[in-house]
């Protein structure tokens, strides 16, 4: 999960949606054979709730505003272009790290949300 267009890190949802603020979930195919894919894009109050659902079944969250523009122009169930692959490397990299364990909990607390 991707988000951006929020200036802080916080550690709850926010109660009112920013209708600027964007958010991407993307979903890591690679025990397939394929590249991961955008499940789910969208901004304002559909951010909200792509982020309001991420919490509520513990998906980690990254904030990465860059990040989120490209992967929103992408339709959902298409493949992460090449070109955003190493930035959603690194995020899937971290939540792999983060799910085993070897990620200290002070990190955890900074970048997910």
């Amino acid at each position: 999960m991707v988000e951006g267009s929020k200036p802080e890190q916080k550690t709850e949802p926010v109660s009112t949606p920013n209708a600027e603020q964007k958010a991407v979930a993307i979903k890591d195919s690679s025990q397939s054979g394929t590249m991961p894919r955008v499940v789910a894009s969208g901004q304002g109050t559909f951010a909200e709730q792509i982020l309001q659902i991420a919490w509520a079944n513990g998906i980690r969250v990254r904030e990465d505003a860059d990040l989120v523009e490209v992967l929103s122009a992408i339709d959902i169930d298409s493949e992460i272009p090449i070109e955003a692959f190493a930035a959603v490397a690194e995020i899937l990299a971290y939540v792999y790290r983060a799910n085993a364990g070897q990620i200290p909990i002070d990190e955890l607390k900074e970048n997910n949300r």
